[in-house]
């Protein structure tokens, strides 16, 4: 993780299609504003969306603006991509997708707008790896989209996605990018939420997908670093400095080695330090 290490722990979710949610989020503090053409919006407003979400991209800086098109399979897939290239966003979120065949095509439509993708179809987690290798700087997991595509049921656990979360965040892990995890459907259910929150947290993932403005604090808690996290990455790399050339140095009566200092420089680029 470098020092140009982006802070992606929340990413808020706004139909470009509400007119009063899109004036509210001018205001939260979500590190990642999503405008979205797709599930939130109706095919009578589509096209009304995707011309407000051009109009107002600038109206969320210095947050980054992402807009999830319509899925490539869908009637207003290019004319989503075309308004995007026009008017760029810091990113467009592809949708329903299956390999790398599907952003390979968008690349080309994209005019140079960096791409992310969706891993929420049962192909796309098999394919994970490929996607991610494909050119996109972020993976987000959709796990509404994938729970029903695989005729099962929402869990509070979330037992049943394990091995899809790990497949996705091993794909961004390995092509070097961001991993989110999906959204949390219980708007009151703050318990769970944050039960969520640790479990992506535990898993490895950047940073949660959100859908109220109740979720971005708890969120953006659970991916930080916490002072004592902070601290005693402060100290590793402190043990390091102090013996350079060390494979291994010991802390507290603990040995560290290499990938120990690489842990520790991650905590502190989270941090944003």
């Amino acid at each position: 993780m470098s020092k140009a290490y982006k802070a992606r722990r929340t990413a808020l979710y706004v139909p470009a299609s509400n007119a009063r949610a899109l004036q509210k989020a001018r205001s939260l503090d979500a590190d990642v504003v999503i405008l979205d053409l797709e599930d939130a919006v109706a095919a009578e407003d589509k096209a009304q969306a995707r011309a407000t979400a051009a109009a107002l991209l600038k109206d969320f800086a210095p947050r980054e603006v992402v807009v999830r098109v319509n899925a490539p399979s869908s009637q207003w897939h290019d004319a989503d991509m075309a308004a995007m290239v026009e008017a760029r966003p810091d990113a467009i979120l592809l949708p329903k997708i299956s390999g790398s065949e599907e952003i390979e095509v968008a690349k080309d439509k994209s005019g140079g707008v960096p791409l992310w993708a969706m891993i929420e179809t049962p192909r796309a987690v098999l394919n994970a790896l490929a996607i991610a290798d494909a050119g996109v700087d972020c993976l987000v997991f959709g796990m509404n989209d994938l729970v029903s595509a695989m005729a099962g049921r929402h869990r509070p656990d979330r037992a049943n996605l394990h091995a899809a979360m790990s497949l996705a965040l091993l794909a961004a892990r390995a092509a070097g990018i961001t991993a989110l995890d999906g959204v949390h459907n219980g708007l009151d259910d703050m318990t769970g939420f944050a039960k969520a929150c640790a479990e992506a947290r535990d898993f490895g993932f950047d940073g949660k997908s959100v859908i109220h403005p109740s979720q971005i604090a708890p969120a953006r808690a659970a991916f930080s670093p916490s002072l004592d996290e902070v601290a005693y990455a402060r100290r590793v790399l402190a043990a390091f400095d102090a013996q350079p050339g060390a494979g291994v140095v010991t802390l507290d009566r603990r040995m560290l080695e290499a990938l120990d200092a690489a842990g520790a420089r991650r905590v502190l680029a989270r941090a944003g330090l």
